[in-house]
C-alpha cells in the first residue's frame, strides 16, 4: 500500500498480522522507492529498548499511545528538509547550508569552515549524514566513539555544547528531543 499510494507520512503499529511493525519498516527503508518516506512508529510498547529498536530500524520517531496528532507533522516536516535540504519549499527560508567532505576532513556551515576537533567532526557529520532522523545517546556512542555497550555518559552531551558553541547563532539546529535523543533540525 505505501508504495502504490505513497503517503506523506507513515504510521506504523507495532503488532500487526503477519509482518510485525519493524520488519515493515525495515522492507521500506531498503526498498529506493520507499526508503525516503517518514514512518512514525505507534504502539503501546513504552520501554526505552522498544523505543531504540524501533529507531534503529528506521522509524523516523517512535510513539506510544495515547499520543497527540501534531507528532505525524514533526516527523513529516523533519523528513521533509533533511530529504530536500534547501531545496524544500517549505523550509527553504529557514534551512542552513552544510558543506560536508569526509575526505578533506572539512565541514561548513553556510560556506564558513568550522574549526572542529576530531571527535567534533565525526559527531556532527554523522548528525548531518543522518538530517531529521533523532540519534539516541546509545547510537551516538556506538557510532561517534565505538562503544560496544551502551553506559551513562554525559560524553554525548558535552560535545552538543561545546558544537552549539562553534556553531553560534546557528545553533538551535541541534535540537535536543527529550527521551528521543539529539536529531539536526533543517527549520527553526
Amino acid at each position: 500500500m505505501a508504495r502504490e499510494n505513497r503517503p506523506e507520512v507513515l504510521v506504523l503499529d507495532l503488532m500487526l498480522p503477519g509482518m510485525d511493525g519493524h520488519s515493515v519498516c525495515k522492507a521500506l527503508k531498503k526498498d529506493p522507492e520507499t526508503e525516503l518516506l517518514p514512518i512514525l512508529m505507534l504502539t503501546a510498547r513504552g520501554e526505552p529498548n522498544e523505543r531504540i529498536h524501533g529507531l534503529e530500524v528506521g522509524a523516523d520517531d517512535y510513539v506510544t499511545k495515547p499520543f497527540s496528532p501534531r507528532r505525524a507533522c514533526s516527523c513529516e516536516s523533519r523528513r521533509c528538509c533533511a530529504d530536500r535540504g534547501p531545496e524544500c519549499e517549505r523550509c527553504s527560508s529557514r534551512s542552513v547550508s552544510f558543506h560536508l567532505d569526509k575526505n578533506k576532513f572539512d565541514i561548513r556551515l553556510e560556506g564558513r569552515r568550522l574549526d572542529l576537533t576530531g571527535t567534533e567532526f565525526k559527531l556532527l557529520a554523522v548528525l548531518i549524514e543522518r538530517r531529521g532522523r533523532t540519534q539516541s545517546r546509545e547510537t551516538l556512542l556506538y557510532d561517534v566513539w565505538g562503544y560496544q555497550n551502551p553506559i551513562d555518559s554525559r560524553t554525548v552531551d558535552t560535545h552538543i555544547r561545546r558544537l552549539r558553541e562553534k556553531l553560534g547563532k546557528h545553533s538551535a539546529k541541534l535540537e535536543t528531543v527529550r527521551g528521543g535523543g539529539l536529531p539536526l533540525q533543517c527549520g527553526d
